[in-house]
C-alpha cells in the first residue's frame, strides 16, 4: 500500500467513524498486536531507551521515520511519512500519537502525560484530545508531535525483558541492515526535512547525523544518480506543496521554514518546480 493509499484509507475511516476513532484504536490495541518496533520499545529498560528503539526499528514497519529530539529540557517525538505529499489525516495523527503515549504508559506502569501535544491542524476536537492526552494542545504547529519533559527519559519500565531483547534485537538488526543500505536517499530526505526549519541544512550536518563524512555521503548519493542539492530541492518542493495545501501557514513563513533568505528566492524556485507562483498554486487548490 502506498503512502497516498494509506492516507486515503484513514481519510475515509475518519469521515465514516466517530471523532475519537484514532484514540479508541490506540487504547484498545493489545500488546500481542504490536509491531516489532513497539515490542522492542516495550521491553526496554527505561523510557529513553524505548524511544530510541522504536525510532531505530520503525523503518522496518513502512516508509516512515521517527525522530526523538532533546533540546532545552524537552524531548520532542515526531513521525515523518517519507513519501507524503500532503499532511497526514487527523485521525491517523491521533492514532499515532495516542499509540505512542499508551505504549509508554504501559511500559512505565504510570499515567504518564506529555508536557504538550503539537498539532499541524487548526483548532478542533480540543476537549476530546485534552481528556485523552491530559496536557495542553498547540494547534497550527509546524508538525504533529508529542513533547515531554526530558526528566521522563530515566523512567524505568516495568515491562523490561532483557532475555527477550537478547533474542529479538539481533534479528531486527539483521533485517534492518539491507533496509538501511537501500534507503539512504530516504534517510537523507528525512534528516533534511527534520532539520530544515529556518535554515538550509548543510551536507556536513546531514552527514554527521547519518554517521558519515560529507565526502562519503556525496559519493553514495552519486551512486544513486543524485546530488545533495537535488535531494534538498526535492524535500523543499514536497514540503512547500504540503504546507501550501494546509492554508494554515503564510507563504512568507513557508519561505522561511524552507531556508530561503527571501520570498523572491522561494517564488523563483517554486516557479521552476510548478510553473507558477506559490500564491497562485494555493489559490488553484481551493
Amino acid at each position: 500500500m502506498s503512502t497516498a493509499q494509506f492516507f486515503h484509507f484513514w481519510e475515509v475511516l475518519g469521515e465514516s467513524s466517530p471523532a475519537d476513532i484514532g484514540l479508541r484504536l490506540a487504547r484498545e490495541t493489545q500488546v500481542h498486536e504490536y509491531d516489532i518496533s513497539s515490542l522492542a520499545a516495550l521491553h526496554s529498560p527505561d523510557l529513553g531507551t524505548a524511544l530510541g528503539k522504536i525510532a531505530r526499528y520503525k523503518r522496518l514497519c513502512g516508509p516512515k521515520d521517527m525522530s526523538v529530539d532533546t533540546q532545552g529540557g524537552e524531548v520532542t517525538v515526531h513521525t515523518t511519512y517519507l513519501h507524503a505529499s500532503s499532511p497526514a489525516p487527523a485521525r491517523l495523527v491521533d492514532a499515532s500519537l495516542a499509540s505512542l503515549l499508551v505504549l509508554l504508559q504501559r511500559g512505565s506502569g504510570v499515567s504518564l502525560a506529555p508536557k504538550r501535544v503539537e498539532l499541524l491542524r487548526a483548532r478542533a476536537d480540543e476537549p476530546m484530545l485534552m481528556r485523552f492526552f491530559g496536557c495542553p494542545l498547540r494547534f497550527k504547529a509546524r508538525r504533529d508531535a508529542l513533547v515531554f519533559d526530558a526528566k521522563v527519559l530515566s523512567t524505568p519500565f516495568v515491562t523490561h525483558n532483557a532475555n527477550l531483547l537478547r533474542v529479538l534485537l539481533p534479528s531486527l538488526d539483521e533485517r534492518l541492515a539491507p533496509v538501511e543500505q537501500d534507503s539512504l536517499v530516504e534517510r537523507v530526505r528525512a534528516v533534511v526535512a527534520r532539520r530544515m526549519s529556518g535554515e538550509r541544512p548543510s551536507v556536513a550536518k546531514v552527514a554527521r547525523e547519518l554517521a558519515l563524512s560529507a565526502r562519503t555521503l556525496q559519493r553514495r548519493l552519486e551512486e544513486h544518480g543524485l546530488s545533495y542539492q537535488e535531494v534538498l530541492d526535492d524535500v523543499r518542493h514536497r514540503t512547500a506543496l504540503r504546507l501550501l495545501r494546509t492554508e494554515q501557514v503564510g507563504v512568507d513563513e513557508i519561505a522561511f521554514l524552507l531556508g530561503f533568505e527571501e520570498l523572491n528566492s522561494f517564488t523563483r524556485a517554486f516557479r521552476a518546480w510548478e510553473g507558477t507562483t506559490p500564491h497562485r498554486w494555493r489559490d488553484s487548490m481551493r
